[in-house]
């Protein structure tokens, strides 16, 4: 089985869907369309999508003219009865997708924080892996409204549309959960500036932190990637 995966930045980890996919013996096929535009076809023999976070905004066209291509990709995917998986950028644009507005500047969060689930999360394939609240790694500035049709399936007070089901197999988390604490550390050495502009004092205070978040974080999101994994099937003879 292949699984197409979808980096909207130069520094892109798995994480913990990486794990899940490797542990599975999914094969991935990356593409990075912010360098040459190419993006994969429903019909290109995959089991599955994913689109992983970005820096730019779900709007940014003109800077990144393929964000409303990959936005009708996710969805030819998912109407091939694929399943779709996008996280915080590919969260936002699988909203755009579904014809969502999304709202640039107005809601940020950063660092390890709480979701909440909702009721209807009980009985979704993926979330329902989960009982009741967890933590997850946040890095936006962006948030969106929820797709007509779609199923909310988690908030909180920052985001309410902190995850979501729509389509026939298609989900959304504006949150990280793929992110493990050595992805975050990895962050931290490669964006330094950036994170302590988000919040002041994060490098040094990260041990404590990460020793505090970082366990029951790194459970709820390997929980939830094998969830998504285990919804791929071998494609029909």
């Amino acid at each position: 089985m292949r699984v197409a995966i979808v980096e909207n930045t130069e520094v892109t980890h798995h994480g913990q869907v990486g794990v899940a996919l490797a542990e599975a013996g999914v094969m991935i096929e990356i593409f990075r369309p912010r360098r040459d535009g190419i993006l994969p076809q429903a019909a290109g023999g995959y089991v599955g999508l994913v689109v992983l976070g970005g820096e730019q905004n779900a709007l940014d066209d003109d800077k990144h003219p393929y964000l409303a291509d990959l936005a009708v990709r996710m969805r030819d995917f998912d109407a091939a009865g694929l399943p779709v998986l996008g996280i915080c950028l590919g969260a936002q644009l699988l909203a755009r997708a579904y014809g969502a507005a999304n709202h640039i500047g107005t809601s940020r969060e950063f660092g390890w924080q709480v979701i909440e689930p909702t009721a209807e999360a009980a009985h979704d394939p993926v979330l329902s892996a989960l009982a009741g609240p967890f933590t997850a790694f946040e890095w936006h500035s962006d948030h969106f409204d929820l797709p007509q049709g779609a199923v909310r399936l988690a908030g909180n007070a920052a985001a309410p549309n902190q995850a979501f089901r729509v389509g026939q197999r298609s989900w959304g988390t504006q949150f990280h959960f793929e992110v493990s604490r050595a992805v975050a550390a990895e962050w931290n050495r490669r964006f330094p500036a950036e994170v302590e502009a988000r919040q002041a004092g994060w490098l040094g205070d990260f041990a404590a932190i990460a020793a505090r978040h970082a366990p029951q974080a790194d459970l709820a999101g390997l929980t939830l990637a094998r969830a998504w994994v285990a919804l791929l099937t071998p494609p029909a003879p």
